[in-house]
C-alpha cells in the first residue's frame, strides 16, 4: 500500500490550495479526484476574489486575509505555470434606487478594514462610462480581483507535483480506512489502497456525501448557478460590476431562484454575466427562464449589452452550508478526518487562506485567522438545534 501523509480528496481550487499549502510546508500529499482536476465547480466559476460582497464577520476576515495570501501563493508557484490571468481590476457596486442601504453597508465594511469608496454617479461613470444613467450611488472596491480558476487550480497542483506530491484524476475514493483505534489510516480507491494519517474532504458540493462515507457527516448541499458568456468585445467593462442586490442573494438561504446582476470582462474579451442561485439538488438541466432573467438584468445595468450576442451559457454547483460559512478544520468525531468545503460561490477567493489555515491547524501552528467560526462541530452545520 503506497503511503503519504495526507490524502486530499477533491482537485478543485480549494483542494488544490490545501494540497499546495501542505506541500509547501513539507507534508507529503496525494490529491485524488474522481474526474479530471479542476473540472467540477472550479471550471464553472468566474474567478472572483472579492471583499466587496461580505458584511463584517468571520467570512469577511477570511476574505481579507485570503486576498493578501493569494499574492504570496502566486509568488511561490513555479515560474512556468505562474500566469493565472491575475487581474487586480477592482469592483464597483451600484444602486439604482435608494442609496442608503448600500452606503450603510460600505460604512460597516470600512469599519472592518475594507477599502470601500462611496462614489457619486458622475464618478461611477468615469470608472464605467457605459453604465446605465439610472445609477444613484456606487461603491468602488479597489481590492477586488479576478483570476482564471482552472489555470489557478492547475498551477497549484503543478506546484504540488514539483515538490514530490502526486495528483491523480479519474480515481474514486470508495472508503476511508481506519486503524483498530479508529484513526484514519488510509483510503481504498478504484486505483488501489493508499496509506495516510489524514484525509481532507475537499469535495465541494459533493462534500456532504463524502463526509457520510468518511464517518463524519456534515450538512453541505449543492446550490446551482448559471453564467452567460458574450462574444469577444473591445474593452467595455473595466471592473467587476454588480448591483446592490447581489450581496443579499449571496447571504440568502432561500432555495428558490434568485438572480442579481454581475458583469465583468475576461482577458479574452468575453463578458461574463451572472448571477443566479437556486437549490435544486444536482439537476443540471438548462432553464431558459434563468438565462432570460440574467440577460434582462444585465441590460438594465449596461444597456449596450442588449445588442451583444451571447456565445454560450454554463452552470455549476456550489457547496452551500446552512450558515453561509466555510468548513475548515479537523473533525472531532473521526481522528484524522479534515474538512475544507462549504465556500459556496466564494471558493476561488477564499481558497488561499483556506489552504493556509488548514495547514496551520494540521501542523499545530498559530493560525493567521480565527479558526473557531469555521469549525466542523458548530451546531448549524451538524443540524443540532
Amino acid at each position: 500500500m503506497a503511503e503519504v501523509d495526507v490524502v486530499v480528496v477533491g482537485a478543485g481550487i480549494v483542494g488544490a490550495a490545501c494540497a499546495e499549502a501542505l506541500s509547501a510546508a513539507g507534508v507529503r500529499v496525494l490529491v485524488l479526484d474522481r474526474g479530471a482536476p479542476a473540472s467540477g465547480t472550479t471550471a464553472a466559476g468566474e474567478g472572483n476574489i472579492l471583499v466587496s460582497d461580505k458584511g463584517p464577520g468571520a467570512e469577511l476576515d477570511l476574505a481579507i486575509a485570503s486576498r493578501a495570501e493569494w499574492l504570496a501563493v502566486l509568488d511561490r508557484l513555479p515560474r512556468q505555470v505562474a500566469d493565472v490571468e491575475w487581474e487586480p481590476k477592482g469592483g464597483l457596486v451600484v444602486a439604482t434606487g435608494e442609496p442608503g442601504p448600500l452606503e450603510d453597508f460600505a460604512a460597516a465594511q470600512r469599519a472592518a478594514g475594507v477599502d470601500a469608496r462611496v462614489l457619486k454617479p458622475a464618478e461611477a461613470f468615469e470608472l464605467e462610462p457605459l453604465l446605465t444613467p439610472s445609477v444613484t450611488v456606487a461603491v468602488h472596491y479597489p481590492d477586488d480581483a479576478q483570476l482564471q480558476p482552472v489555470l489557478a487550480a492547475t498551477a497549484l497542483l503543478a506546484a504540488v507535483r514539483a515538490r514530490g506530491g502526486v495528483v491523480l484524476g479519474g480515481v474514486t475514493v470508495q472508503s476511508v480506512l481506519r486503524s483498530a483505534g479508529g484513526r484514519v489510516s488510509g483510503v481504498s480507491t478504484s486505483a488501489g489502497d493508499f496509506a495516510c494519517r489524514a484525509v481532507v474532504n475537499a469535495c465541494g458540493p459533493w462534500a456532504g456525501a463524502f463526509s457520510v462515507l468518511a464517518g463524519g457527516p456534515v450538512e453541505i448541499l449543492p446550490r446551482r448557478g448559471m453564467i452567460l458568456v458574450t462574444a469577444p468585445l473591445p474593452e467595455c467593462v473595466r471592473h467587476k460590476v454588480y448591483d446592490a442586490d447581489y450581496v443579499g442573494a449571496v447571504g440568502s438561504g432561500d432555495a428558490d431562484l434568485q438572480t442579481s446582476t454581475v458583469v465583468e470582462s475576461t482577458r479574452a474579451g468575453t463578458v461574463l454575466i451572472g448571477s443566479s442561485r437556486e437549490r435544486i439538488g444536482f439537476d443540471d438541466s438548462v432553464r431558459v427562464r434563468v438565462l432570460r432573467e440574467l440577460a434582462r438584468k444585465a441590460v438594465g445595468l449596461f444597456p449596450f449589452l442588449g445588442e451583444v450576442p451571447v456565445m454560450r451559457a454554463y452552470g455549476g454547483f456550489r457547496p452551500y452550508a446552512p450558515d453561509h460559512l466555510p468548513v475548515i478544520g479537523a473533525d472531532p468525531r473521526v481522528d484524522g478526518l479534515w474538512h475544507a468545503t462549504g465556500h459556496e460561490g466564494a471558493g476561488i477567493g477564499l481558497a488561499a487562506s483556506t489552504g493556509r489555515l488548514l495547514t496551520e491547524l494540521f501542523l499545530g501552528l498559530a493560525p493567521h485567522v480565527d479558526p473557531l467560526p469555521f469549525r466542523v462541530d458548530r451546531p448549524t452545520l451538524l443540524g443540532v438545534s
